[in-house]
């Protein structure tokens, strides 16, 4: 069979490619071998752009762009008939808190501030949205009950936090709906003529048609660099979350805590909590967790929050982040391959800026409007 579109890459990347793609009528394959480790599975999901200072204006401006396009699509899955119960599951509205532990971390959270006000200014959020300082003591009470006795705090009274599993699911159940293939298939090569994209060759050695391909493999995605002599510049970064349970609590009201060493506690409903993240830059493809890994988790979260050292652990997840240097993704068409697309270097950020990135690619690869320029994500950028 023919296809307008083959997607390489099953995460939360191309699965929402590969909806989008069905919305807009394309015929549609969409190839996942389901490799072990894939970041989607064990990414936090925490969307909070707002109060997001690490990785420069560029990216912020995406990622304001990129959270606010989840609402679109949990309103297009809905009409597709995934069940509502489903999708609060696996996306809801929660509050944020930012936090310092000690002085010098206060000292660092004071210029952040700055930063994230004038920010705020311009982009006028509702009062009642606004970021603010509130106290350790109001911060426990009314947030985050197991939090430690902090020297300052940021509250983002309004924030969201998703389930990359679950949207996972709710992506595929929207798949159905679109009349999307899947298959299960490790795509082994691109089959090119005179540089121009014809299809997909698999392991098995099935071939299909194709007038256009997106590589969407995370940080698998470098593989198919050195058939297009190009280099794809994502490398994996492992990252190892813990999912805690606390009986009895409910925990679904708190809100997300993030501090300044990089971890954070996101709580779900029916006292799960999960604490993470390392980010271990240059692991290679290893998703296993480490003792080490472990006890950076364990150690973060019990300084963030010492009402955790009760707590019961429920899993660990390990997943590998599709990581760049600049901390961007990278997106759109490949130079000297035409019809190859690519969106994968989305770091620990994949959750935030996926689903968007996904949505804009398809578009640039089946000649609609695009509303971003794709030019700053390409791979011939210069990386830092």
């Amino acid at each position: 069979m023919d296809f307008d579109l083959i997607v390489i890459g099953g995460g939360i990347v191309g699965a929402a490619a590969a909806y989008r793609a069905g919305q807009l009528g394309a015929r549609t394959l969409l190839c996942d071998r389901r490799d072990t480790g894939r970041a989607t599975d064990a990414g936090a999901g925490i969307l909070a752009p707002e109060s997001g200072t690490r990785y420069g204006r560029l990216w912020y401006d995406f990622a304001l762009d990129a959270v606010d396009y989840y609402s679109v699509l949990i309103e297009d899955l809905t009409a597709d008939g995934v069940p509502a119960a489903e999708l609060s599951q696996a996306y809801s509205r929660c509050s944020m808190l930012t936090v310092a532990l000690d002085e010098s971390e206060a000292a660092d959270l004071a210029e952040m501030e700055q930063e994230i006000y004038a920010r705020q200014e311009e982009r006028r959020p509702p009062p009642a949205e606004r970021i603010q300082r509130i106290s350790s003591a109001e911060a426990r009470d009314a947030y985050y009950p197991l939090l430690a006795d902090v020297s300052a705090v940021l509250l983002q009274p309004v924030t969201r936090r998703v389930d990359g599993r679950l949207m996972n699911a709710a992506l595929e159940h929207g798949l159905r709906s679109r009349g999307v293939h899947t298959l299960e298939a490790d795509v082994a090569a691109l089959l090119l003529e005179d540089g121009q994209l014809i299809g997909v060759r698999t392991v098995s050695g099935d071939e299909f048609t194709a007038g256009a391909v997106l590589i969407a493999g995370g940080a698998w995605s470098e593989a198919f660099g050195s058939q297009l002599d190009v280099q794809i510049p994502v490398a994996p970064q492992r990252g190892q979350i813990i999912h805690l349970r606390l009986p009895e609590q409910d925990s679904g009201a708190w809100s997300i805590v993030r501090g300044f060493s990089g971890h954070y506690q996101v709580p779900w409903p029916g006292g799960r909590v999960a604490v993470g993240a390392t980010r271990e830059t240059g692991s290679g493809f290893a998703p296993h967790a480490t003792v080490a890994g472990i006890q950076e988790v364990l150690h973060e979260a019990l300084r963030l929050a010492p009402g955790l050292h009760n707590a019961a652990i429920h899993e660990i997840r390990v997943g590998l982040r599709p990581y760049t240097t600049d901390h961007l993704p990278l997106l759109g068409s490949i130079p000297g391959a035409k019809g190859v697309y690519l969106a994968t270097g989305h770091g620990p950020t994949g959750l935030t800026l996926g689903p968007y990135s996904a949505k804009l690619v398809v578009e640039q690869a089946l000649d609609q409007p695009v509303a971003w320029d794709l030019a700053p994500f390409s791979t011939t950028r210069s990386f830092s």
